[in-house]
């Protein structure tokens, strides 16, 4: 099991993403510079990381698409192999198209960086097998773009296919204004595209992935992915 970790100028997540996906949850992982055209052929599962990619020129997310090895992550994607996009990864892959809607400036206009509540609405992804439905996880966030919108027709569709992976609550699992750090839609936190091969979440799973860090909530994401993988195997 190989985890390739995509890494843009601007990157400041790829170390933590890695530290995690190669030390934490027992599998290798390898950095990948945007430039290489295709992924290494014993990748297993793609890490998009946090960060300023770019320096979030134009649109958060948006200059990383055009980068030599987003063609190959969208094939890759379209194989129905896991992708996941944190933070200003979940940027780039809306802004690519793998995944609906955008990721708008908070609603409080500043940055945020806190620790934040989700609760796991779907249990059933490559990314989410080791939850139970309804568990409700500390998360931390750290952005200034991670409100979430969508047209009416898209957040329907998210809702009915079950594609909301992860909405914002309280300590109690309730989903409301005061929990929701950004202004996101239906207190979304992140989601899945259609196949539930593709996941983008604005919150950090990475840098709680450990007890030494005060909690280990977010491990549980990359051992759902290595247990995928390895039973398709």
């Amino acid at each position: 099991m190989k985890y390739g970790i995509l890494v843009f100028p601007g990157s400041n997540c790829d170390h933590d993403a890695f530290n995690t996906a190669s030390q934490l949850s027992g599998a290798d992982a390898k950095y990948i510079w945007h430039k290489e055209g295709n992924l290494p052929s014993d990748i297993d599962a793609v890490i998009v990381p946090g960060g300023f990619s770019y320096g979030d020129y134009l649109r958060c997310g948006a200059i990383a698409t055009y980068s030599n090895i987003i063609k190959d992550v969208v094939r890759f994607a379209n194989e129905g192999k896991p992708v996941i996009g944190i933070c200003n990864g979940f940027q780039i892959l809306c802004e690519s198209g793998l995944l609906p809607g955008a990721l708008l400036r908070n609603a409080s206009l500043n940055f945020v960086c806190k620790d934040t509540y989700l609760k796991v609405n779907n249990n059933k992804l490559p990314f989410t097998s080791e939850y139970s439905e309804g568990e409700v996880l500390r998360i931390p966030v750290a952005h200034g773009e991670g409100n979430y919108y969508a047209d009416e027709d898209t957040l329907k569709s998210l809702q009915d296919n079950n594609q909301i992976v992860f909405t914002y609550v309280n300590e109690a699992g309730s989903e409301t204004d005061d929990a929701n750090p950004n202004g996101s839609m239906l207190n979304i936190a992140g989601i899945s595209n259609k196949n539930g091969n593709v996941l983008g979440m604005m919150p950090h799973p990475e840098r709680y992935s450990e007890k030494l860090l005060g909690c280990d909530d977010g491990l549980r994401v990359f051992k759902s992915i290595n247990n995928n993988v390895l039973q398709g195997a």
